[in-house]
């Protein structure tokens, strides 16, 4: 007969035996599949649930019917309703300052997981920016649930991947298929949702990672359908067909579409700063945000959270230029409100939206300009809807792709694929950031994307100096330099002074051939006296530090203010353990490794 705890003891030993045949299951290449077929049903099953949370807090709170949608109404059934947003600001601000009494650190979302920590995300921030993104939206602030669908599904992939202790790379493409389960889940878009995974979440697209990505995306997207579907999809279909004439505008559509967000990810940021310079704590600045969206949100509810409902209301109806451009100025307004006062968000559905707007207003405006080009304002709705999104989200084939599986015309595919490509250098040459890196940049950061590049921070100076370093009193004289050191014992010494502080590095070859007088302390003819490393340094600022100071070795001090010297550091060495680690990145995104 067992004991009480035999059973539990067998589960662990079986637990333990699992995960030490990962490894060997990994190499099959198998596993991460089925796994990201698990991440994408996980991603589909929250993602439902976080939409329908948001519907009945919308229909709770704002009236909003069974089926319908906030920004699709056409007013407020209540005044009073336009204080809601600034109720949701006050609860986010509580939310704020009790993370600042716990201490939380800013959380990390997937791009700079997979840019900076191989793929490691914290279920608590996971948990917490799910909860604050579902207050924003649900109480009405112009943002948008991507944010949070992309945070969950990933988050919940990256503790998956760890707990089974998967290769660094393995979490990463896992973390991405959480972000593909989840945009593909959101939109009905398997294709959408895995170049989203590959463009902007993992970095880029290969044979090792195409598997399990478009298995999550599909897993996700079915999984969705299960759950009732997307309630509003982006179908578009019966556009009228496209001719020569018109590639050109919609070129230019794709530039403007670039230039607007870059307008926008500007103005997010002013506002930040005007938040800033007017000293408001960041717990009240979510209410007075909520304020303001509530007021804009009196004259047209279509400014309202994310906007679904607005954007199937402007391709459902031919609205003038003048209603057009000023739902587009109030909704621009209130999104930038929104997240620049701290609501929890995103932009990649109100980037749509603000496209879709900004296409119709140049249809009408080519109306009037050259009216024989004939530009359908739908068309063109498309059009500038994918543009501006590639502009603030990044990834014009992701784009390209929601375009494709929304209209099912390629001909039309074809022009938006140009068009966001126009707005992709536009973007990159002049402004080098999507809305997500932006503000990576706006904390201090220099990631650009979610290239794996965490592996150089890790790779530092006091990982790859010697220690065995020769140093020199910095007052010995050069004739006694000459005996304690002969032609051919060393290259390098340091020069040093009491407490082994650095002063600077002498060529043995240079002093033995120096005509100085052999009384002249060796200090005066010592080299590259502010050129120092710290063992913090990571590869690339010790690069840069090797490449301003045309040195081929420099000493590693314990810091800035003291230098005393630890070690010594050539730079043959470091480009060396450099190319290494750069070759294993290059095999592990490539399936070589």
């Amino acid at each position: 007969m067992l004991s009480r705890n035999e059973p539990q003891v067998y589960a662990r030993r079986l637990r333990a035996v699992l995960i030490r045949s990962i490894p060997l299951l990994e190499a099959r290449g198998i596993v991460i599949v089925v796994l990201a077929g698990v991440v994408g049903v996980m991603a589909g099953v929250l993602v439902t649930a976080m939409s329908q949370m948001v519907q009945g807090m919308h229909g709770l709170l704002f009236g909003v019917q069974p089926g319908g949608r906030l920004s699709a109404m056409f007013s407020l059934s209540d005044p009073v309703q336009a204080a809601i947003p600034a109720i949701g600001g006050i609860l986010l601000g509580l939310s704020v300052v009790w993370l600042r009494k716990r201490k939380f650190r800013t959380p990390v979302d997937p791009i700079e997981a997979n840019a900076l920590y191989g793929g490691r995300m914290s279920l608590t921030d996971t948990f917490i920016i799910a909860g604050q993104t579902i207050i924003s939206s649900g109480f009405g602030a112009s943002v948008g649930l991507e944010a949070g669908y992309t945070q969950v599904g990933s988050g919940l992939a990256s503790r998956l991947a760890r707990a089974l202790r998967l290769r660094r790379n393995d979490v990463r493409i896992l973390v991405g298929c959480g972000a593909a389960g989840a945009i593909a889940a959101a939109f009905d878009a398997p294709l959408t949702g895995a170049f989203y995974g590959f463009e902007l979440v993992i970095g880029i697209y290969s044979v090792a990672n195409v598997a399990p990505v478009m298995t999550a995306a599909i897993c996700a997207s079915l999984t969705a359908e299960v759950f009732g579907g997307v309630p509003f999809p982006l179908e578009l279909a019966g556009l009228p067909p496209l001719t020569a004439s018109q590639y050109l505008p919609f070129l230019l559509l794709g530039l403007l579409g670039g230039a607007a967000s870059i307008a926008i990810m500007h103005l997010v940021s002013l506002i930040e700063r005007g938040f800033a310079r007017l000293s408001i704590d960041a717990s009240l600045r979510p209410f007075i945000g909520g304020i303001l969206v509530g007021l804009l949100g009196l004259v047209t509810p279509q400014v309202l959270s994310s906007g679904h409902g607005a954007l199937h209301r402007e391709f459902a109806m031919n609205y003038g230029i003048a209603v057009v451009a000023s739902v587009f100025v109030l909704k621009l307004a209130a999104s930038a409100i929104s997240l620049g006062s701290g609501f929890r968000g995103g932009l990649f559905f109100a980037s749509l939206f603000l496209g879709a707007l900004l296409g119709k207003i140049f249809a009408g405006v080519m109306a009037f300009v050259s009216p024989a080009t004939g530009i359908d304002p739908a068309v063109a709705a498309v059009v500038g809807m994918t543009s501006l999104a590639v502009g603030v989200v990044g990834g014009p084939l992701t784009m390209t792709f929601l375009a494709l599986e929304s209209t099912r015309d390629l001909t039309l595919t074809g022009v938006v694929l140009a068009a966001s490509i126009m707005s992709a250098i536009l973007v990159r040459e002049t402004f080098g950031y999507s809305f997500s890196t932006w503000r990576f940049h706006l904390r201090g950061e220099t990631i650009r994307s979610a290239h794996d590049v965490g592996w150089m921070r890790s790779l530092t100076v006091g990982s790859m100096m010697r220690k065995d370093v020769r140093t020199i009193d910095a007052s010995t004289t050069l004739g006694a330099f000459r005996k304690e050191i002969p032609l051919g014992s060393a290259q390098r010494v340091i020069a040093v002074d009491e407490g082994r502080h650095y002063v600077g590095v002498l060529i043995v070859a240079e002093l033995h051939s120096e005509l100085s007088d052999g009384e002249t302390p060796v200090r005066t003819l010592a080299q590259f006296k502010d050129a120092v490393l710290v063992p913090t340094m990571n590869v690339q600022s010790a690069a840069e530090t090797f490449q301003r100071a045309g040195a081929e070795e420099l000493a590693v001090v314990e810091d800035f203010a003291d230098r005393v010297v630890l070690g010594l550091l050539t730079e043959s060495h470091l480009m060396r353990r450099y190319a290494e680690e750069l070759d294993k990145a290059r095999r592990d995104l490539s399936g070589e490794g």
